[in-house]
């Protein structure tokens, strides 16, 4: 199956007056390269993270944002009124012309009279937000499916283009030879004292050289494999990479030999679809 390497997922949940807000969206890479934004709430917890991702997306240039937003009034603030009476007490003794909210505003100030109070992230808060990252990749994944059954589609059209071109090369290859053979006997026929034998035996070699009977075979067996490989391996975009460079050799080997016009049209066509499988293979997962 294919997926694509192209994605987007959000998901959103709600635990105990916050809303945690998931997106998660990727381009191509040849490795796995995340890029994550997430609240210091929640920094502990960003190895735990990083794997899920890591494990379930693979490969890719990810973007990974969780946002935080509290649906609830805070009272993460606590102001300690005892230690606050106490420093006003201690002021109004070393200073006692002084108003009494001069001195408050001077308490504030000191050390502990206004706190955090400490909320760390309780289990059931970490077990929430691992859900929602899950689920964000859920959907993720459905999109990669969805981008790569299209992907799938573009390369099977290529692919038979390719096949296609191919196919038409037979009918000029017999001609090909011929006209090599009756421009050799055309150029004999204008010299003396030619060695027959050895001429023939140079022509021989020469069409030997042109001969393009095993690059056709090797071409129609790479193609053949990158369906195999394309219809039945998971995460096999690194490997269509590697067949379609052996299909660009054959390409390139049965153009150098053509020395036939129409035969040379039809390997710029091939090579013109096996561009566009080149650049849709990079977005294979």
């Amino acid at each position: 199956m294919i997926l694509s390497m192209t994605g987007f997922g959000r998901a959103e949940g709600v635990f105990e007056g916050k809303k945690i807000t998931i997106d998660i969206k990727s381009l191509n890479s040849k490795s796995f390269d995340l890029n994550i934004k997430i609240p210091l709430r929640y920094k502990e917890k960003e190895f735990e993270i990083r794997k899920i991702l890591n494990d379930r997306i693979i490969r890719g240039k990810v973007d990974c944002y969780i946002n935080l937003e509290n649906l609830e009034e805070s009272t993460d603030v606590k102001i300690n009124k005892n230690l606050i009476d106490s420093y006003i007490s201690e002021l109004r003794h070393i200073a006692s012309d002084g108003p009494d909210f001069e001195y408050l505003k001077m308490a504030v100030r000191l050390p502990d009279a206004i706190t955090s109070r400490p909320d760390e992230l309780s289990e059931g808060e970490w077990e929430a937000l691992a859900k929602i990252v899950h689920a964000a990749v859920d959907r993720f994944g459905e999109f990669r499916k969805t981008e790569g059954k299209i992907l799938h589609e573009e390369l099977e059209k290529n692919l038979q283009n390719i096949e296609r071109s191919l196919s038409e090369v037979i009918p000029f290859e017999e001609e090909r030879i011929t006209a090599v053979k009756e421009r050799y006997q055309k150029s004999l026929k204008e010299f003396e004292n030619v060695d027959e034998t050895r001429f023939y035996q140079e022509m021989a070699y020469f069409t030997e050289k042109l001969d393009i009977s095993e690059e056709k075979v090797r071409l129609s067996q790479h193609l053949k494999y990158y369906k195999e490989v394309m219809d039945n391996e998971d995460f096999n975009g690194k490997k269509l990479g590697f067949i379609s460079q052996e299909i660009g050799r054959e390409i390139n080997t049965l153009g150098s030999k053509a020395n036939h016009a129409q035969i040379q049209k039809l390997v710029v066509m091939m090579k013109d679809d096996l561009e566009k499988i080149k650049e849709q293979t990079l977005n294979v997962l």
